[in-house]
């Protein structure tokens, strides 16, 4: 008997209002200002997103000391420290922000706890840059918890006045964990009111999970820097089913599909939807072209580029 082969294709996917946005800085920048435009930092976590913008004459520095002096210079969508703004303003670069505005959220709750005096446990990966920005907000108050354990072995007084903050790209199993632990051992926790972790990053994760019950594999779209898209792998295995991340369709392998009816597709916010289509495209060369949409959210937020973008007075 053949399998009963299809993919089950989870909605919301893809790009997020906070990478559109990234992204549509830079194009309409190139538009107004002309090449080059530097960036720094992968202006979203995708390589293929990198890699098209370049060819359009962005040009990617690791640091805003890369940049020559009064260029325009973009901020990444993960945001960045005040120190790298001082940096910025000392080469009088002509600064554009791409921060996402959910990230500045949270690095306007970092200023307003440390002004209160407050010990931030900021819940994220070190290393990460959206990590790295926030903690520059307030350096010498900041303590990062990337593990429960690191919860329970943080050397605070219970009744240290306490707040937390948490990367908006974590999955929420991983932070409910350690906010259990944080809101058992301290007194004066404070905390965002509602959920630092994004609605896209949510949404993504919900998505996942309502696919996996039905889906013999999970597949993931996304790049392997982008940590909301091996958010969405870890949530597809931590619930029982192979999940693979597929940075483009080049690395996919078809070694994975042996014994396979339904396969899972979804996609992290920083990969964008052609990269899908690709996928979806060789998967159906192997017998799965049925396609069912498993949707469990509609997204219509919309944060806009700045004015200077969208005006139409020339450059100059």
């Amino acid at each position: 008997m053949g399998l009963n082969k299809k993919v089950l294709l989870a909605e919301p996917r893809s790009f997020c209002a906070g990478v559109r946005r990234a992204i549509s800085i830079i194009e309409l920048a190139l538009e107004k200002y002309g090449a080059p435009i530097y960036v720094r930092k992968e202006i979203v976590h995708n390589h293929y997103v990198v890699r098209l913008l370049e060819q359009r004459g962005a040009i990617f520095v690791d640091s805003e000391e890369d940049v020559p002096e009064s260029a325009i210079c973009v901020f990444s969508a993960h945001g960045v420290s005040p120190q790298v703004r001082q940096n910025a303003q000392a080469r009088s670069l002509d600064v554009i922000d791409a921060t996402c505005p959910l990230v500045s959220k949270v690095h306007q709750a970092a200023k307003r706890y440390a002004r209160e005096d407050r010990t931030l446990i900021l819940v994220g990966h070190e290393g990460h840059e959206e990590v790295e920005g926030t903690y520059g907000h307030a350096p010498d108050q900041t303590v990062i918890v990337e593990t429960a354990e690191d919860a329970e072995r943080l050397d605070l007084p219970s009744d240290a006045p306490v707040a937390y903050l948490t990367q908006t790209t974590l999955s929420v199993d991983e932070t409910k964990d350690i906010l259990e632990v944080l809101d058992r051992r301290f007194s004066d926790l404070r905390g965002p009111g509602t959920d630092d972790i994004c609605y896209a990053s949510q949404n993504r994760q919900d998505a996942v999970k309502a696919i996996v019950p039905r889906s013999d594999l999970v597949l993931v779209v996304g790049s392997r820097n982008s940590s909301n898209s091996i958010r969405m792998v870890e949530v597809a295995e931590r619930l029982g089913t192979p999940s693979y991340l597929v940075p483009d369709v080049g690395e996919f392998d078809e070694k994975w599909l042996e014994g396979v009816e339904t396969i899972g597709v979804s996609a992290g916010a920083s990969a964008p939807e052609i990269l899908v289509e690709q996928l979806l495209e060789k998967l159906a060369e192997f017998g799965y072209g049925d396609i069912e949409l498993e949707q469990v959210a509609q997204e219509s937020i919309v944060f806009h580029p700045p004015v200077r973008l969208t005006d139409s007075t020339p450059a100059g």
